[in-house]
């Protein structure tokens, strides 16, 4: 079995010279959030992604919401760093998801220059790239994985 250590060394050498600590697969990730107490998704998706497509299914005390961007409109939180601080503690290794994998990263930075210096990037995000016909949890992420979640 692999350990926490494990991961996190190759999700840190994913990410050589990256603003961040690294990347984790989602099953990676999965396998992190049960194997320490420490370790937090942080779901930077907006409120209306979770309500409309779905949430993660873990316990509330390893996950918490920090929308990186608002809805409608799309303008980045300019709280983010605030609210983040009131959920994680800056010794957690924070797994930041969104919905493909490019928000997360943007939050991973942005955690990683506030003092959360164990930000790691979902890779995927929760519903992965479109497929040839446009639709999302066909390619990869959270989702496709087949790990714990609940539709709207």
């Amino acid at each position: 079995m692999t350990t926490a250590s494990e991961i996190l060394d190759r999700a840190r050498e994913r990410a050589p010279g990256l603003p961040y600590a690294g990347a984790v697969t989602p099953q990676e990730a999965y396998t992190l959030l049960l194997s320490a107490p420490n370790i937090r998704l942080i779901d930077v998706r907006t409120n209306a992604e979770r309500d409309w497509i779905g949430r993660v299914s873990i316990p509330a005390a390893q996950h918490a919401a920090v929308q990186w961007s608002t809805y409608p409109g799309g303008v980045q939180n300019p709280h983010f760093a605030a609210e983040l601080a009131t959920v994680a503690q800056p010794d957690d290794v924070l797994l930041f998801l969104c919905r493909s994998g490019v928000r997360s990263r943007h939050a991973a930075k942005l955690a990683t220059e506030n003092g959360f210096p164990n930000s790691f990037d979902i890779l995927e995000g929760f519903e992965g790239d479109k497929d040839a016909d446009g639709h999302r949890k066909t390619v990869g992420g959270w989702c496709k994985a087949g790990l714990p979640w609940v539709g709207a």
